[in-house]
């Protein structure tokens, strides 16, 4: 009885949520390839459990290479390969206002089933490297604006003590714990939010290469804990850090653009960034690019492998 009044109550919640969230247009379907671009999960791929197991004590870096081994194979949980839209508008540099339809994942990244998977947080060179083969990009603070304002369920950020461990599977299988509780009878696939810090797309990386990009743990009053920040070195990655796709292309007033075309348009850039127009976002996003950064590619420059060092 208690589990189905508390279905209900979601219910109604998911619903009044929806009719109270911003308007959007009704967008058209997201290209076919969209879920295609995920390799289909193996009957006998790891569940998220079990790949904490696996890779608990593991040094980051071997840890980073299974997740992504893992990701890239297609072990990832199935209402995370039906995306949901979300519509930005805004000005333009010459005042027109424009309508810009995105199509983002529902939740952030993780491994697994839908019935056992576990949010796995990225260093940037992972995170730009799996967003890239899944053919997507990862949002700007503007993007992850609208997501929390048109999420059809905000969940309440759940920090945990700040300490060498907050790396740790330990850490974000007890975080994970957390959110659980909050899901509750929430369908998977609904777009929901709050949860977790995002990985961003900034300008400031063309400052900073040795770093990552933060944004966002918005409150339930829809502030963000997080302003955006680029402290933490480019291979850092914590258990608040949430890994959110961004399908490649966006609907300018129904006409498909690369996502990256349009955020370095200096009359379009508005639309989906506060930062103006980005230089050469495609760069920013180049795995290669984050690698050597790291210090991890051949031929990076000493002291900004030193930088790198989280």
């Amino acid at each position: 009885m208690q589990a189905r009044a508390t279905t209900f109550l979601v219910s109604l919640l998911l619903a009044a949520t929806a009719a109270n969230a911003a308007p959007r247009d009704e967008p058209e379907a997201p290209p076919a390839t969209q879920l295609a671009a995920i390799p289909v999960r193996l009957a006998d791929a790891p569940t998220g459990s079990a790949f904490a197991r696996r890779t608990e004590g593991w040094p980051e870096s071997e840890r980073q290479r299974a997740a992504l081994d893992a990701l890239e194979q297609g072990d990832v949980p199935s209402f995370l390969r039906q995306f949901q839209p979300v519509v930005l508008r805004g000005r333009t540099t010459r005042g027109a206002t424009v309508t810009a339809t995105l199509w983002v994942a529902p939740d952030y990244l993780a491994i697994g089933s839908d019935t056992d998977f576990l949010y796995i947080p990225l260093a940037w060179p992972s995170a730009t490297e799996v967003a890239q083969r899944f053919g997507c990009v990862l949002p700007t603070p503007r993007i992850v604006d609208a997501i929390y304002e048109q999420a059809a369920v905000h969940l309440a950020p759940q920090p945990l003590p700040a300490g060498p461990e907050m790396r740790s599977n330990a850490y974000c299988a007890r975080h994970q714990a957390l959110i659980d509780a909050q899901r509750t009878g929430v369908p998977l696939g609904a777009l929901i939010a709050g949860h977790k810090k995002d990985i961003v797309l900034s300008e400031r990386l063309l400052l900073h290469p040795d770093r990552i990009a933060i944004y966002g743990w918005h409150r339930l009053d829809g502030r963000p804990i997080q302003p955006l920040s680029t402290v933490h070195g480019v291979r850092y990655a914590d258990y608040s850090h949430g890994v959110r796709l961004v399908w490649h292309e966006v609907g300018i007033e129904g006409v498909p653009r690369e996502i990256t075309e349009v955020l370095a348009d200096r009359d379009l850039a508005p639309v989906l960034s506060n930062e103006g127009p980005l230089h050469d976002p495609r760069d920013l996003l180049d795995p290669a690019r984050a690698s050597v950064a790291a210090g991890s590619a051949p031929g990076g420059p000493p002291e900004l492998r030193r930088a790198a060092q989280p």
